[in-house]
């Protein structure tokens, strides 16, 4: 079940992810990983992984999905479907030397190629102990697309990798109460 809260829960379990895949890359200084709006200047050392949201949008294969129903003993309800989100990210590494920039962007390749579903124990936040599964997923754009991303952040282009996390579900709030049917009246009289 993904509260309000569940962008964050996501931008905090890639974070997370990323974390881990990093230790042991280096002995020296160990990169890290970071969420970052990119809005200020990346602080190093040490080399850094940075985690940037810059794109949230409906996931159009999973619109008209049907109500969700309360399950007894609850009253009786139904609610809209939870609102099915694509997350955009950009990864960028910042510090080091190239060749340890290059390193960085190896692992989290290598994290998320062979761990493209995060479920079960990875999740955390509002999506722990769900049923949910994120799909992470390396998206291509080209030279033109990635540039408009650096240039609406007005900074220089870097290379990075973008991904993409989808289905986040957003659930609804509004319930509406389902009244059960009190009788019913079969005429069979007007039958043909």
């Amino acid at each position: 079940m993904g509260d309000f809260g569940v962008i964050a829960d996501v931008s905090t379990i890639i974070v997370e992810t990323l974390k881990q895949a990093l230790r042991g890359l280096s002995q020296a200084e160990p990169p890290t990983a970071e969420l970052n709006d990119l809005s200020e200047t990346v602080t190093t050392p040490p080399p850094k992984l940075t985690v940037f949201l810059y794109e949230i949008c409906e996931d159009p294969t999973s619109r008209n999905r049907p109500p969700v129903r309360s399950q007894p003993p609850d009253p009786l309800t139904t609610r809209k479907p939870p609102m099915a989100l694509l997350l955009r990210y950009l990864i960028t590494p910042w510090g080091g030397d190239p060749e340890t920039q290059h390193r960085m962007l190896g692992r989290a390749l290598q994290t998320f190629y062979d761990d493209a579903i995060l479920d079960g124990t990875q999740l955390t936040g509002s999506l722990a102990a769900s049923t949910d599964s994120l799909h992470v997923t390396l998206t291509s754009l080209t030279l033109d697309q990635k540039s408009w991303v650096w240039y609406a952040i007005q900074k220089p282009y870097r290379i990075s990798l973008n991904y993409e996390v989808r289905v986040v579900n957003l659930d609804a709030v509004a319930e509406v109460p389902v009244r059960p049917v009190q009788n019913r009246i079969i005429d069979g009289a007007s039958a043909p």
